[in-house]
């Protein structure tokens, strides 16, 4: 075999492809055990964590790399540092998520908690004298196969790639009945409040009304009606899109589109977390948020000075 091919088969250690590839290794290993078992569990922490460095190294390596030391920024732009004693850093897990979260509007905070949460397991496993992956019910597998099947569109693969046809099959079973669930969980909450606020006398749920409109106005967010009481609530959410900004006279007008994260009523109680529950009853769709700025303010220089004393010399 001549060299050129042999080179042609290595990769970067932060490339997508060698990522990948070791998330596969790890799939292959977890499959080989049944569901229920320990072992399962583990293994599909290494998968996930694979999954998601394969994610943001689509993007870049260098997204990869612990910018504590230039170095690893060098090392992930495919050249090697001569610094001594020098062994590449990538960022931690935490960090990771936190990223992709930010850059991959389809990683919500949702599937970035269950990410933290199931790799925290992992850590707790390889550290502590404890055993989290015992008797630990396969509730966890629908959002494991989601936040992977997620992660796998945004580089154009699938769940077929990871675990194969059989097991994929499987997985989109278990997303599709997790989604079922939880629209009947919000729609159990729902009717729960919708019972207690139409238990208040008139002039209560005016009262109430009065002080929810007055809140969602001074709150940030996006303003919406209650689905269980019909009063002023707030959905807020995180940007998804770089924000667009317009002269309009003087002002500068900015628009920036949001994907939701969570409800809150403050007439009700009723609160919703997660996208999938708020897609459920109606409140996921992305909303757009406005902001207005003095043009002649936005647009002012800092003061290179500030903090300077003031000179006090002139005669």
């Amino acid at each position: 075999m001549s060299s050129e091919a042999t080179a042609a088969r290595i990769h970067h250690p932060w490339s997508r492809e060698a990522l990948l590839l070791k998330a596969q290794r790890y799939a292959n290993e977890m499959v080989s055990y049944p569901r229920d078992d320990w072992r399962f569990g583990l293994t599909s922490t290494f998968v996930l964590e694979f999954v998601a460095r394969a994610a943001m190294a689509n993007i870049h390596p260098a997204l990869l790399a612990d910018i504590k030391d230039w170095n690893n920024v060098y090392f992930a732009l495919g050249h090697t540092p001569t610094a001594p004693k020098y062994l590449p850093r990538s960022v931690n897990t935490a960090t990771l998520l936190a990223r992709l979260r930010d850059v991959l509007p389809a990683f919500t905070p949702e599937l970035e908690g269950f990410a933290a949460q199931h790799i925290n397991r992992r850590n707790e496993e390889l550290h502590a004298g404890t055993t989290p992956f015992d008797g630990l019910t396969t509730t966890w597998l629908a959002s494991f196969y989601l936040t992977c099947q997620v992660l796998l569109e945004e580089m154009g693969q699938s769940l077929e790639m990871l675990v194969g046809t059989d097991e994929a099959k499987l997985a989109q079973q278990m997303i599709a009945a997790s989604r079922d669930q939880s629209a009947k969980v919000v729609a159990r909450s729902i009717a729960a409040h919708k019972t207690v606020w139409e238990s208040k006398g008139a002039e209560e749920k005016i009262r109430l009304q009065h002080q929810s409109a007055v809140w969602a106005t001074r709150q940030e967010g996006h303003r919406v009606n209650c689905p269980s009481c019909g009063s002023a609530a707030l959905v807020v959410g995180a940007p998804v899109s770089p924000p667009i900004r317009k002269l309009d006279g003087d002002l500068i007008v900015e628009t920036q589109d949001y994907l939701p994260a969570r409800f809150e009523c403050v007439a009700c109680q009723l609160k919703i977390t997660g996208l999938s529950q708020l897609t459920a009853c109606g409140l996921g769709t992305i909303y757009k948020s406005t902001s207005n700025y003095d043009a002649a303010a936005y647009y002012a220089q800092q003061d290179d000075y500030r903090g300077y004393e003031e000179d006090n010399n002139e005669p």
